[in-house]
């Protein structure tokens, strides 16, 4: 199994875990506002190379 699909299957589980031990909204917030933070840290020419490479370029 590529790296990917690991990362992917543990974020699931991770929010399954987060949603069965608080409410919907609040696991949805950590879901979706841990990846929008952590994009809104990068400074602009980070930015602008992760819009640039394609998705499998990502994981180099």
């Amino acid at each position: 199994m590529s790296r990917g699909g690991k990362v992917a299957i543990g974020a699931v589980a991770a929010g399954l875990v987060l949603w069965a031990l608080t409410n919907f909204w609040i696991a949805a917030l950590v879901i979706f506002g841990v990846p929008a933070a952590a994009y809104l840290l990068l400074d602009a020419p980070q930015r602008r190379r992760l819009r640039r490479a394609g998705r499998k370029e990502l994981g180099r």
